[in-house]
């Protein structure tokens, strides 16, 4: 029975979440139980992805992720995968009808990464989309669970915070990006001289996506709307501590959120989300 296998390659997605995020894995636990697995899915198809692009030095990049691009289109159009997350991936597309629109656009922006080092505000633009906007969308379609109309109407919402969340990790991870794979994300800026005009500028844009965002947050599914208010809550957070620091610690360190304080955090949204302080 194939039920054994599409179990297995669950597990596997769901041990890429926990191995590669605890934000988002803690997140995932405040959905309710029916979704957990699709959204599992939908993380380690673009953990991998990512991971080719960010990780794998040494080894042929281009072929790689030609290779797995290869495979999902193989693996959507046979419905099966030997590859296990790609197997998970692709039953989660065709039970929640995920477009194939989304996907392309998020490998487009994975396939920028092979090449780009400095981002226009065109390329920059388009990398968000595919990067984390189309993420946004292939996890709305979970969370409304076939209500097109409430999809359309939350659509804006969800782009903006996957755009919140990778505006954030681009400062969070801004040192490593530039000394290790030298790139820089934000379009017109120097890190090599990296100030305070430029880092403001930055939080102010984020800062319009996260206030975006949680107006649809409020008018998500209740079965959802706890553990993604948990990773808003979360990013919010991190995002404060880098508005704390001066331009120049941004380059030196990466600025996080230890462990236990995340869990402290975990208790706090909960308490707000049952105070309906949102």
């Amino acid at each position: 029975m194939k039920d054994l296998f599409d179990n297995v390659s669950t597990e596997c997605s769901k041990l890429v979440t926990k191995q590669y995020s605890t934000s988002f894995s803690l997140g995932i636990k405040f959905l309710s139980k029916n979704i957990h697995n699709p959204i599992y899915s939908i993380y380690g198809f673009v953990r991998f992805a990512d991971e080719i692009v960010d990780s794998f030095h040494g080894y042929d990049k281009n072929m790689l992720l030609g290779k797995f691009r290869e495979d999902t289109v193989e693996a959507l159009n046979n419905k099966i995968s030997l590859n296990p997350i790609l197997n998970s991936f692709q039953k989660v597309v065709h039970e929640y009808n995920i477009s194939w629109s989304h996907i392309d656009t998020f490998l487009k922006s994975m396939e920028m990464d092979l090449d780009k080092k400095n981002y226009d505000t065109i390329n920059y633009e388009s990398y968000i989309l595919g990067s984390a906007e189309v993420v946004g969308l292939m996890c709305l379609k979970v969370f409304v669970n076939g209500d097109e109309k409430l999809f359309e109407q939350l659509k804006p919402f969800a782009m903006s915070l996957g755009a919140a969340f990778q505006k954030v990790n681009f400062l969070r991870d801004a040192k490593s990006d530039f000394e290790i794979l030298g790139r820089v994300y934000f379009p017109g800026v120097d890190l090599n001289h990296f100030d305070n005009y430029n880092k403001k500028d930055i939080e102010s844009d984020i800062e319009k996506d996260f206030k975006h965002a949680l107006l649809g947050i409020k008018q998500l599914p209740a079965d959802s709307r706890l553990g993604v208010y948990l990773a808003y809550y979360y990013y919010r957070r991190l995002f404060k501590k880098i508005k704390s620091v001066p331009p120049n610690e941004i380059l030196n360190r990466r600025i996080r959120i230890p462990n236990a304080q995340k869990f402290g955090l975990m208790f706090q949204c909960v308490i707000r989300h049952q105070l309906n302080i949102l």
